[in-house]
């Protein structure tokens, strides 16, 4: 039975070759709502700027806003190339999320042992750790109420009724039409 519904489900066409009649692909039926993969994992909503500006507002709520900010400052810092931009960044990543006197401290472990010394000799990964903590509480904390808070669900409730709107559902009718041709 399982050997037939994959063989079925291999003959139709992957939702990437759905093309409307003009020949453009049909990119509201090609990819999961923004929610849905917001929804999916902590990972996806980091990767998209909507979910990523939505989670902020909610952590602001929250009074935590300060734990993505630096979750992303070290995305960021991985990516840099250049030595003296590295010690800039870093300095700066320092003194905002991880100093005593940082205005949006961070609470990660092994904090009380950091001190400014580390900031002389930069290396992308130099917070991976502190970031991981961070990303994990996130995860476990966060993320879980951001998924049940009016905020979420609000905008995917907004999703729906798009979804639901006349013209999409033309677009969907003949997106179905086409994938099972």
């Amino acid at each position: 039975m399982f050997n037939r519904a994959v063989s079925r489900l291999s003959r139709k066409r992957p939702p990437s070759d759905i093309h409307d009649s003009d020949g453009s692909s049909s990119s509201s039926h090609q990819s999961l709502k923004s929610t849905a993969k917001w929804a999916a994992s902590l990972e996806n909503l980091l990767e998209d700027p909507e979910g990523v500006k939505r989670f902020r507002e909610f952590l602001k709520k929250e009074f935590s806003e300060e734990n993505v900010l630096f979750w992303l400052a070290c995305e960021d810092f991985k990516k840099m190339q250049d030595k003296t931009q590295m010690q800039e960044k870093a300095k700066e990543i320092y003194m905002t999320f991880l100093s005593s006197k940082a205005s949006s401290q961070v609470n990660v472990e092994g904090q009380s042992r950091l001190n400014e010394k580390i900031l002389e000799e930069p290396h992308p990964l130099m917070f991976q750790k502190l970031q991981d903590q961070i990303f994990n509480l996130m995860k476990y904390d966060s993320y879980s109420r951001f998924l049940k808070s009016d905020l979420f669900l609000k905008h995917k409730r907004t999703e729906e009724e798009e979804e639901d709107s006349p013209d999409a559902q033309t677009a969907a009718k003949r997106a179905s039409r086409i994938y099972n041709t």
